[in-house]
């Protein structure tokens, strides 16, 4: 059995480098850094990010080292600090972004820490690292971070890879350290109250402090608040050395200030009862992570792998390399992304694109890591390897669109800011101003303030965005449909205008030649034959759809016309010198735009007329003549929904192509459910009016726009834009329509599944080439809306309500935390959790296939 040296990995690998270099900071910097490293041989790609002073490199370790890419930075005039890397830690107790922000004021003071990222949603802190080794003493860095973390009261475990599993399973919080000691105390609790009504009036006391007599009950109480209390306690000392006005801080002063004011049963019940909050906000937090979590489990844990020898061996799929050739049998897990080599099968790809439709695979065809062979063997050869597949990539953009705060998100905690110190300025005049001023009961506005105090934080109002925002965003990916972030989430929603492209978005963009009509002086043959030798050089679709034809046809130049000064006239066509002569092919009113030059005969050297043989000269139509027939013959065309190609020279035409896209089947019913929403569905092409008017017409627009070049379509976004208040979501192929995608309020690419563009530079991306995530899509991100406003006013007025009722004694400590604490942030989780519910519409004619 032979496997790969160390040496051939190194070989075929990259290997990507981020340095550190703080002055590095504006583009002329980065222009000379960028130039400075690209003339080291074995450079794959260079990205220098000037707001945070790094530099990213990726290269061929067997070409260049580390050292190399240093010495050329040096020698661009920059010093390098060190090398940056990320690194990644579970912390499953940090579920809110008051958690957040001890973690991150702890990990500041930590040597070698670059940049914090802490994503409470996900459980998870990524910091940037600028150092490596161990300090003075010894410590590793990954331990310095942990035990930082640990200093903030959150347990932390470093995190290997994207598939590792970061999240304790829901059933570990039950059987936790706090869960058990929170049983334990609410026993103490429970006994305590029992003794205290068995015992009323019979006045046994137990002990005396400061003068006062307690009973037994009193006792328990007291060793419940102590015993429940602890981790509530030690997370207070956290958040009062991190200076953090926290819930932890509050609840810890509410318990320690209810003890010693001779008021245990408070302290106790706050204790018990914020810990069983505690508890119940673990455990929905991680119900709301699981969705997360079953992205992660997609990919297969091995691979069987067949060597040169043939002999197979199994092996963990995240070692796989590029290269290596894959076996997968009927039900198994595709562990990569790649090719198939040999074999046939139904592959099950709802994972990745939402389609729940096997699509049938062969020799040739792509496959993805995560979707099922369900029929049939197949062997694929690895094209990415597991930290770069489609799926590791979903993972990781997924996690990431937590990062980029939604405008709700922004005004929750700017009023949060705010509320938490006036709710606690409030709390302690309440408890303190009545009996100076008047000589109130201190006991009653005791509790009084100790109750507001346990209102001032807006815990459930602060989770009550971004747990909606994940539910929504996982229930998305779920579905074949990839949401870059929760501000893409909400402006699809809040959208209504959408701009839709017509090729390969409302038609399936394989463009097939229905019809060759010669012009005099041509045949078919001919037409095609400089059609194709045109266009060979073209990647337009249209393009690529001529050249098809002519060779299924087997009318080719093979080698006898000589092709030369090829030249793309963007939105228009081509012009390529054939044979020595200017030839054009491209829309009709290129033609027209040509110089109107005396009427020559178009000849070829010899003298022979185009398209005729030297034995049989074929008649000619003079430039006029054409442009004549070409007014009869392209209007008919575009009535029949089909695009004009027109092929002639600069003296006048020689034929005509049609080229016609199919549209998809299930576009009139996407278009008739969009419209059906209140959206107004517009159709932007490059496409002659005819075609476009067909195809409008065809799947039910609202208006549509035509023969638009990349500029025009740019411009009636712009306008569109003008028009609504809403904005405008653009849906496109993701590459062609970049900059009408860039330039809208929310651009959607379709079909991005293995597309990397499509991947990384959409807002939104559709996995597979289907339209009906696009309704879905709307009314997923309109009920998002509508649960994240539910739930930021439910807490604020849950809030308003118990804040108003408590200097007046109609809440108590229990209301607050039973209904403010615990039961608002279960209802915010539940509540968001309706959104995994949600799932595409599937037209009649689909369930019918």
């Amino acid at each position: 059995m032979s496997t790969p040296s160390t040496e051939e990995d190194a070989q075929r690998s990259s290997r990507t480098l981020a340095l550190r270099v703080p002055e590095m900071d504006c583009p002329s910097c980065a222009g000379k850094v960028e130039n400075s490293v690209d003339r080291l041989e074995g450079i794959e790609s260079i990205e220098a990010r000037v707001t945070s002073g790094r530099l990213v490199v990726e290269y061929d370790p067997s070409l260049v080292s580390d050292a190399d890419v240093r010495e050329r930075v040096e020698a661009a005039g920059y010093a390098v600090e060190g090398e940056v890397a990320e690194r990644s830690y579970a912390v499953p107790e940090m579920d809110c972004a008051s958690c957040a922000g001890k973690v991150e004021n702890a990990l500041e003071g930590v040597d070698g820490v670059d940049e914090i990222e802490t994503r409470p949603t996900s459980g998870r802190v990524t910091v940037s690292v600028t150092e490596f080794g161990t300090d003075a003493g010894g410590e590793a860095i990954d331990d310095r971070i942990v035990a930082a973390i640990g200093e903030a009261g959150y347990e932390a475990e470093p995190i290997g890879g994207d598939q590792d599993d970061a999240l304790a399973g829901a059933r570990a919080v039950w059987r936790s350290r706090r869960a058990v000691t929170t049983g334990i105390g609410a026993a103490l609790l429970a006994v305590g109250l029992a003794l205290e009504f068995a015992l009323t009036g019979s006045n046994l006391e137990l002990f005396a402090v400061a003068g006062r007599t307690y009973q037994l009950s009193h006792a328990l109480y007291i060793l419940a608040a102590a015993t429940a209390g602890v981790p509530i306690l030690r997370n207070g000392y956290y958040s009062a050395r991190n200076r953090s006005l926290d819930i932890d801080f509050l609840m810890s002063a509410g318990i320690l200030a209810s003890v010693a004011a001779h008021h245990p049963f408070e302290g106790a019940t706050l204790a018990v009862l914020f810990s069983v909050a505690e508890l119940l906000e673990r455990y929905s937090m991680d119900r709301a992570r699981d969705s997360l979590r079953e992205l992660m489990d997609l990919s297969p844990e091995t691979a069987t792998v067949r060597r040169e020898d043939g002999s197979e061996e199994t092996v963990p799929a995240e070692t796989l390399a590029v290269g290596d050739v894959v076996l997968v049998r009927p039900g198994e897990k595709i562990p990569a992304d790649g090719t198939v080599l040999e074999g046939e099968s139904a592959v099950d790809e709802s994972p990745i694109t939402g389609e729940s439709v096997p699509a049938d695979k062969a020799a040739g065809e792509e496959v993805y890591a995560g979707t099922i062979a369900e029929s049939g063997y197949l062997e694929v050869e690895v094209e990415r390897e597991a930290d770069d597949s489609t799926l590791s990539r979903i993972v990781r953009l997924v996690e990431d669109a937590e990062r980029e705060k939604t405008d709700r998100e922004r005004f929750v905690d700017r009023f949060a800011d705010a509320y938490t110190p006036i709710v606690v300025a409030l709390a302690i005049a309440v408890a303190t101003l009545p009996p100076l001023l008047v000589g109130a009961s201190w006991s009653t506005w005791f509790l009084r303030g100790l109750t507001l105090l346990v209102i001032a934080c807006p815990c459930a109002f602060v989770i009550s965005t971004p747990v909606s925002v994940v539910s929504g965003i996982t229930s998305a990916a779920r579905n074949g449909v990839l949401i870059k972030g929760g501000r893409h989430l909400e402006a699809v929603g809040e959208s209504d205008v959408l701009a839709v492209d017509k090729t390969g978005t409302l038609t399936e963009g394989d463009l097939s030649v229905t019809d060759v009509i010669p012009l005099e002086g041509a045949d078919d043959a001919d037409v095609l034959r400089r059609a194709s030798a045109s266009e060979r050089r073209s990647e337009h679709p249209i393009a690529r759809a001529i050249v098809g034809h002519a060779e299924e046809r087997g009318i080719d130049d093979d080698g006898d016309l000589e092709v030369g000064d090829f030249e793309a006239l963007t939105g228009k066509g081509v012009r390529a010198e054939i044979d020595g002569e200017t030839h054009y092919v491209g829309k009709p009113d290129l033609f027209e735009g040509l110089a109107d030059l005396e009427h020559v005969h178009a000849t070829t050297d010899g003298g022979v007329p185009v398209g005729a043989s030297a034995s049989e000269p074929r008649p000619e139509c003079d430039r006029d003549d054409c442009l004549d027939v070409l007014s009869e013959v392209v209007p008919r065309l575009e009535s029949e929904g089909k695009t004009v190609v027109v092929v002639g020279t600069e003296d006048r035409p020689i034929g005509v192509v049609g080229v016609a896209d199919r549209v998809r089947p299930e576009a009139e019913w996407a278009v008739s459910r969009l419209r059906d929403r209140g959206v107004r569905v517009v159709m932007l092409t490059g496409d002659n009016e005819g075609t476009a008017r067909a195809i409008a017409e065809r799947v039910g627009t609202d208006e549509y726009h035509a023969e638009l070049l990349p500029d025009e379509k740019l411009e009636w976004i712009r306008r569109l834009d003008d028009e609504t208040e809403g904005g405008v979501v653009m849906v496109g192929d993701g590459i062609n329509d970049a900059p009408a995608l860039a330039t809208a309020s929310v651009g959607i690419a379709m079909g991005a599944a293995g597309t990397d563009t499509a991947l990384e530079t959409a807002d939104v991306a559709l996995m597979g080439d289907d339209l009906t995530r696009l309704p879905y899509l709307y009314r997923l991100s309109r009920a998002a809306n509508g649960v994240i406003r539910q739930n930021v006013w439910a807490s604020l007025g849950v809030k308003a309500v118990l804040a108003a009722g408590a200097p007046f004694g109609l809440v108590t400590v229990i209301h607050a935390v039973v209904v403010g604490d615990m039961g608002m942030s279960l209802a915010v989780t539940g509540n968001a959790m309706r959104l995994a519910r949600e799932v595409p519409e599937v037209p009649e004619e689909h369930l019918e296939d």
